[in-house]
């Protein structure tokens, strides 16, 4: 898939549009894809999703987002996506008016513009639906996606991770929940206790569920790993700063500045602050024997 971070930057030639944040690529989003597919099928031109960087409701709303530029990427070129323009989405870029994204999207040639019924643009979102057949008479608004009789929303499945819900979150994403990062020297307690982990540093502002989770674990070369995860403050040492640290299970060796991604399957359990490092180190057992059964038709 090519990227772009400019209109101005692809071919001179016609396209069919999807526009949006695409934070998390959800269900709902993957059915906006699917049109997309299909409408360059149709006019035999390559599929563009025009999206920002950030997702706009990290700049607007301060909100965490799910998916990091280069997991969006990743998960756009799943999907099918031949070309994706990331414009980088600055308090400048919020407050261009109308017409200037408008002049965007006739860079682009369009053919067909796909977005969501509820889809503005522009300073105080002055631009609609009605605004985008000036571009282009073909222009395809999609209800909103449910599930369950549940709006599929980025906003529903922030929420859910908050909650610690993973498996809410991963039904509504069509996929487990999955946060990718390099591992980084830590204080070396879970060596201590028995139960090594890799310290996993995530771009700041990645949404994150608080607690202990069953997840797999992958590295760059492909190769899988099943485990258990804690991400949180780690009151039993009066922690002070979130961490993010996985255990794998069967593994021997150093993972010291690989990347990981690390997929969450079930939460085990809430942060909890306990007695002592004992009592920690006894927990830390009895979670591990609960992941291992969450997981074990996992391959």
């Amino acid at each position: 898939m090519k990227t772009y971070i400019s209109p101005s930057q692809r071919p001179d030639t016609e396209t069919v549009v999807a526009v949006g944040s695409f934070d998390g690529v959800h269900l709902g989003h993957q059915a906006l894809l699917a049109q997309l597919g299909a409408r360059a099928r149709v006019y035999r031109v390559p599929s563009v999703v025009y999206t920002f960087d950030p997702p706009t409701r990290v700049l607007t709303q301060g909100v965490e987002f799910l998916s990091t530029l280069p997991e969006k990427l990743e998960l756009l070129a799943r999907y099918g996506v031949d070309e994706t323009i990331a414009v980088p989405f600055t308090p400048e870029f919020a407050a261009r008016p109308k017409e200037a994204f408008l002049g965007d999207l006739r860079t682009l040639n369009p053919r067909a513009v796909v977005v969501g019924e509820d889809f503005h643009f522009g300073k105080a979102r002055a631009g609609g639906l009605q605004d985008l057949r000036e571009v282009t008479p073909d222009v395809v608004s999609l209800a909103m996606h449910q599930l369950g009789g549940d709006d599929i929303k980025s906003t529903r499945i922030r929420a859910l991770l908050q909650e610690g819900d993973v498996e809410g979150a991963g039904r509504l994403l069509g996929r487990h929940y999955d946060a990718q990062g390099v591992v980084v020297r830590g204080d070396q307690l879970g060596r201590t206790l028995g139960w090594p982990t890799a310290n996993i540093r995530v771009p700041q502002g990645k949404a994150l569920p608080l607690g202990v989770f069953a997840v797999v674990v992958i590295d760059d070369r492909g190769q899988r790993w099943r485990g258990m995860a804690n991400v949180g403050f780690r009151p039993t040492v009066d922690g002070r700063e979130r961490r993010f640290e996985v255990h794998l299970f069967d593994f021997a060796g150093d993972l010291y500045g690989e990347e990981l991604q690390v997929k969450f399957f079930a939460r085990l359990r809430g942060e909890q602050k306990f007695s002592g490092l004992e009592a920690l180190r006894e927990q830390l057992g009895r979670d591990a024997e609960a992941a291992r059964e969450v997981l074990k038709d996992v391959r």
